[in-house]
């Protein structure tokens, strides 16, 4: 069957059928959009997750130790 045919079936349907056809499509697609996103965001879990907190002084010390190695 083409989606043409559904089509021409589905609006020969009484209107109350029409509704309740309109409703289960709806919520078909509110699940498929639910898992479609819930994959998508679990596979970027973490992916701003620092390696720790950062110690600015130390950091700035760091840094400065650095450069002082890599222009000698």
């Amino acid at each position: 069957m083409t989606l043409q045919e559904l089509q021409k079936q589905a609006l020969q349907l009484p209107t109350s059928d029409r509704w309740q056809l309109v409703q289960t499509l709806l919520e078909s697609l509110k699940r498929d959009s639910l898992t479609a996103k819930h994959g998508n965001l679990s596979r970027l879990r973490g992916i701003a997750k620092g390696s720790g907190t950062v110690d600015n002084s130390n950091s700035k010390e760091d840094y400065t130790s650095y450069l002082i190695e890599k222009y000698q």
